[in-house]
């Protein structure tokens, strides 16, 4: 269907829950160091652990439910996925405050169980966002309109890290995660209201994970995509979980209330979020002249060199921080948005859903690889080494975009010479 045919509220509604879903994400990610610290007394050399196994144990039962909601997004629809997810995120936000006292003993118990169902929640949601995104739009309005959802995504989390997390020293922690709650209800009320279903039904009675395979090993950009989805992915948790993390745990060194470290923390992640922001429209035109492998090349080249640079830093609370942040948030925006154009690109109608969700089971393989070795690295080698391994990672999507290119490149001057 052509973009131009969907009614312009139905876009809009579409930007907006885009905005509200990584609002509803993001902020239950930074408020958990806060909340682990302040609330549960979970101490400093156990941080970086329980922090991580949180994220890694949601990612975890994601993956049972991820691929198989694409596949019954297309045969059902994406909009009532989307609103029973929001309702079960809501659900979790409400559980986490309460941890403390219904789980007795077992607190962080409770709490893994909040977290677990927030994740589910919001895992029923973004990735069907996406889908309908595709939905949305055809090849040549494709580029625009992922990149406009794009853009409120990150949008969300600036606003995450430099309004909401500026309030919690003001409504506490406890009042900040009860708005998590209330955010998820809204986007439940408007995906019910405002969004519709617009993609063909398929009719397999079952997840076609072989179609998906057969797809994916046959079309080399596939590949490629699903490479980068692997690591863009854990590089958006690594800078929300880790630098939060990092300034929190610094706090004490520095003198500063953690709050407020938090608080700090969250201009830091929130700048990155507005340089993202402005990075977009970039990212566009680079896309749309150059192609989307090179847009991937050089998104995950700059994250990389960002993140190793992170290496170097000694002191987060240092002025020399902003210019390996600034470099993975350019990049950032790339290596997000090349692989999911691709993915789209490449995908079937019929089955766009089954392959973005095994897209998405991709990215949360490669989050919880990423951030439990991470946890680890912060624990026992220390706060910048999560930031480094994850610029190796990128480094490695990159040589390999490179190759394919001149792959292309050389097949190209093949045909000519034979002509």
């Amino acid at each position: 269907m052509e973009s131009s045919n969907i009614e312009a509220h139905r876009r809009n509604a579409l930007y907006l829950l885009s905005a509200v879903s990584m609002i509803f994400m993001t902020l239950a990610v930074a408020v958990q160091p806060l909340f682990l610290r302040n609330v549960l007394e979970i101490s400093f050399e156990q941080a970086g652990a329980i922090n991580a196994s949180v994220q890694v144990v949601t990612e975890i039962l994601d993956l049972f439910v991820v691929g198989y909601l694409g596949w019954l997004s297309d045969r059902i629809g994406r909009v009532r996925i989307i609103v029973f997810g929001f309702v079960v995120a809501a659900l979790g936000a409400l559980l986490a405050p309460a941890s403390p006292w219904l789980g007795a003993g077992g607190a962080l118990a409770v709490y893994y169980l909040s977290r677990i169902l927030m994740s589910l929640g919001t895992g029923a949601v973004w990735p069907q966002l996406s889908a309908l995104a595709g939905d949305f739009s055809d090849g040549g309005g494709r580029t625009g309109l992922l990149s406009n959802t794009l853009f409120m995504m990150a949008f969300g989390v600036t606003l995450v890290y430099a309004v909401l997390m500026q309030v919690t020293p003001h409504i506490g922690i406890l009042g900040t995660m009860a708005l998590t709650a209330a955010i998820a209800l809204a986007g439940a009320w408007s995906a019910n209201a405002f969004l519709t279903d617009v993609g063909p039904r398929t009719t397999d009675r079952s997840v076609p994970w072989r179609r998906v395979y057969d797809l994916v090993r046959g079309e080399s950009e596939l590949r490629l995509a699903f490479a980068g989805s692997l690591f863009a992915r854990s590089d958006m948790v690594f800078v929300g979980l880790f630098l939060m993390l990092w300034f929190v745990y610094f706090a004490d060194l520095k003198g500063v209330g953690q709050e407020r470290a938090a608080a700090q923390a969250g201009l830091l992640i929130g700048s990155m979020g507005g340089v993202v922001l402005l990075s977009i429209p970039f990212w566009r035109i680079f896309i749309e002249r150059h192609g989307r492998v090179q847009a991937l090349a050089s998104g995950m080249l700059l994250s990389a060199l960002g993140f190793i640079m992170f290496g170097f830093v000694v002191d987060p609370f240092s002025e020399f921080i902003l210019l390996p942040a600034v470099l993975v948030s350019v990049g950032q925006a790339g290596a997000l948005l090349a692989p999911q154009i691709l993915t789209i690109d490449h995908a079937p109608r019929e089955l766009r859903g089954s392959v973005l969700g095994a897209f998405n089971v991709t990215g949360g393989l490669g989050i919880i690889f990423f951030v439990q070795i991470g946890g680890l690295l912060f624990d026992f080698v220390g706060p910048p080494a999560p930031f480094v391994f994850s610029g190796l990672g990128n480094l490695v999507v990159t040589v390999y975009a490179l190759k394919m290119l001149r792959s292309r490149r050389k097949r190209g001057l093949e045909a000519e010479a034979s002509v």
